[in-house]
């Protein structure tokens, strides 16, 4: 697996109300509604932006030709799913210019769901979380960080939405500094060998940040992810 430094196509966004729950409960979700930006298609003429809301809260996301002339959907694939309690994450997005909703996923919702259909249940996996824009985009001089990192993780549990698994480095929210602009969280499942211990060094134990993502995944022998997917936030103050 070689890492590609590129931005991915964000063009799908579902917003669920509180009380939603997902896959093992509820289904009931919001109805769909297409809209047509004309900053979009200006910056990005193919495809179109397609966001899926609520009727009664429309979000504008943050389309700027900075952010939309670089889309490249390649790197969310494989049906993962992504799930905070007003965020069900399937397709690559960016979270709209919303205080609120930026705000609770950086200090108040904990460790979302992770939800993976594909799992074959008598096989392991590992979820790695990191920011490849750590402290910013342009001068990315702390990536790759680690948000979260969990392995030994059942199939059977990720069928279900559950992470059932040895987490490594705890979950920590995503957390942009303020003025740094657009920053990408990503998500990668890999099939875990059963005969290739997954850790971490004691030199990557002792910091998240400047982690060789390359070396671990050589390192435990993961391969390529079996899913991927991104979504890109910024500080909820800026």
């Amino acid at each position: 697996f070689k890492y590609s430094n590129t931005l991915a196509a964000c063009f799908f966004f579902n917003y669920r109300r509180p009380e939603v729950v997902k896959k093992t409960g509820s289904t009931d979700s919001c109805p769909p509604l297409i809209i047509c930006s004309n900053v979009v298609q200006q910056a990005a003429p193919t495809p179109f932006l397609v966001l899926s809301v609520c009727i009664w809260g429309i979000f504008n996301v943050d389309a700027t030709p900075d952010t939309l002339s670089s889309l490249d959907s390649s790197f969310c694939q494989g049906g993962l799913e992504v799930i905070y309690p007003e965020l069900d994450i399937d397709k690559c997005l960016i979270i709209p210019r919303d205080q609120q909703l930026r705000e609770k996923v950086s200090t108040v919702w904990k460790a979302p769901q992770i939800y993976f259909s594909g799992a074959q249940k008598k096989k392991m996996y590992v979820l790695v979380m990191v920011d490849p824009d750590a402290p910013s985009r342009t001068k990315p001089t702390s990536a790759f960080w680690r948000h979260w990192l969990v392995v030994n993780i059942q199939g059977s549990a990720l069928n279900n939405g559950q992470i059932d698994g040895t987490t490594l480095t705890d979950y920590h929210p995503p957390t942009p500094p303020q003025k740094s602009g657009l920053h990408r969280y990503q998500f990668m499942l890999f099939e875990q060998h059963p005969d290739a211990p997954v850790s971490l060094t004691e030199q990557e134990k002792s910091s998240r940040g400047k982690w060789d993502l390359q070396a671990f995944i050589t390192r435990s022998d993961l391969g390529e992810p079996v899913a991927t997917l991104q979504f890109l936030t910024q500080n909820y103050k800026d």
